[in-house]
């Protein structure tokens, strides 16, 4: 297996034990819908004034991982990623590419700081996304698209400007068939603007992070990732190595690497 895991070619193994149950996921996205709703409705007049603010990315990586590493393309891939924010609404969607020009997946998150202090940062977020993946049937191939739907809570507290830490939270539910339920719990130490001579500065994280999906796929996995920028430059490289420390996944995960260049708006 040339890389960690790959979420449809799982996700075709393994059916959800309650797929059956559309009217609970129907209801959990509507109160979600309303939620958002109503907290939009409830910001004041004066908050409308607030300028949006946007900011884009463009990055090129080796191996295609996503933004849970365990899950991997396998080979290189094109993503795209926008943050559109005005006051404590973000909407932060991603779209990534196979070097074929086939989708990989995308993502909407829609997110909302539900605490917004100098120090500490809590967000609820929703997300609607896609994964695309090639199957064959007899002498044909067939592109798949397969939904989810994620429900997110992260916490983020703030040492100083450039040292934080994060815990998150994150609930996936397939709503096709042949698609996996699961849980994503996450934890990120991150420093940034280490200084490194003159004009190179240096983002350092380390992320521990557990899944838990049907069908056994669970599992305990250690990512840091190193990231270089020019000081005053949009372009930035970065290193990400994952290792398994403990999954139940056939074959063992075991130890990958992604190394991937980005262009910042």
């Amino acid at each position: 297996m040339p890389y960690l895991f790959s979420l449809p070619s799982l996700s075709r193994k393994f059916i959800p034990a309650f797929l059956n149950s559309n009217n609970k996921k129907k209801s959990l996205s509507l109160l979600f819908l309303f939620m958002f709703t109503g907290i939009c409705l409830a910001e004041s007049g004066d908050s409308l004034k607030t300028k949006l603010k946007a900011a884009a990315t463009f990055s090129l990586n080796t191996n295609g991982i996503s933004s849970i590493p365990a899950f991997s393309l396998g080979k290189p891939a094109v993503m795209a990623s926008v943050s559109l924010a005005k006051n404590r609404f973000s909407y932060d969607p991603t779209l990534a590419y196979g070097l074929n020009f086939k989708g990989w997946f995308i993502d909407s998150w829609l997110h909302y700081r539900l605490i917004d202090k100098p120090h500490f940062e809590f967000r609820p977020g929703f997300n609607f996304s896609t994964f695309f993946s090639d199957y064959k049937n007899q002498d044909e191939t067939i592109r798949q698209a397969q939904r989810y739907f994620t429900i997110e809570f992260t916490g983020i507290y703030k040492f100083s400007s450039n040292s934080s830490l994060t815990i998150g939270y994150w609930n996936d539910r397939g709503q096709d068939k042949g698609t996996l339920l699961g849980h994503f719990f996450n934890l990120v130490g991150e420093r940034s603007d280490i200084k490194l001579g003159k004009s190179v500065l240096l983002t350092v994280d380390l992320q521990i992070f557990y899944i838990d999906y049907e069908g056994d796929n669970d599992g305990l996995f250690l990512s840091p990732k190193v990231t270089a920028s020019l000081r005053d430059k949009p372009f930035t490289i970065f290193f990400q190595p994952i290792q398994a420390l403990e999954s139940n996944i056939s074959p063992f995960p075991g130890f990958r690497w992604n190394l991937g260049v980005a262009y910042m708006l």
